[in-house]
């Protein structure tokens, strides 16, 4: 892979909500990992290129692709109704409640949100995808458990709305 592609990679990354892109290709392994902002300096890009192709794998796919036929199953399930709002998941994903394991969780019960704070991280095909608040409120109940597994439309959060 060229440098100028990189570089326009870094660069897409950086000006996006995307945290971390990872892309094979013929001649390898490039990995770009978004730093977390410090004060009021722009966040760093870390790159990480590695030239031997990495193995495909055909099983993760099939896996993907057999999630969306267990939806009409998840359905079937009786869902508890709440009188909060509740945030649902966009993606399927693992679900994390910290950008990182060692960090402070982004929401925790009792917090205040506003709509567009990020409250977690959902992991999907190696990508980072951080999750907003689609509505300002109080977390009532947070419905996901860290380093799990989430489906799409699965319940997240409850919010109080203020």
């Amino acid at each position: 892979m060229d440098l100028r592609k990189i570089k326009t990679l870094i660069d897409l990354v950086s000006e996006s909500n995307v945290a971390e892109l990872e892309i094979t290709e013929a001649e390898g392994t490039v990995r770009i990992v978004k730093s977390l902002p410090v004060g009021s300096q722009q966040a760093a890009s870390q790159v990480h290129y590695v030239s031997a192709p990495a193995p495909q794998n055909p099983a993760p796919v099939a896996a993907v692709a057999a999630a969306p036929e267990a939806k009409p199953e998840a359905a079937a399930v009786p869902v508890a109704v709440s009188a909060h709002h509740v945030l649902k998941s966009p993606m399927v994903g693992t679900f994390y409640a910290a950008s990182s394991p060692d960090a402070k969780p982004f929401v925790s019960v009792g917090d205040v949100v506003k709509q567009g704070q990020t409250v977690c991280i959902i992991e999907a095909m190696k990508i980072m995808n951080e999750i907003e608040a689609d509505k300002s409120g109080t977390i009532v109940k947070i419905l996901a458990e860290a380093a799990q597994g989430v489906e799409f439309g699965q319940s997240l959060f409850e919010i109080a709305e203020n």
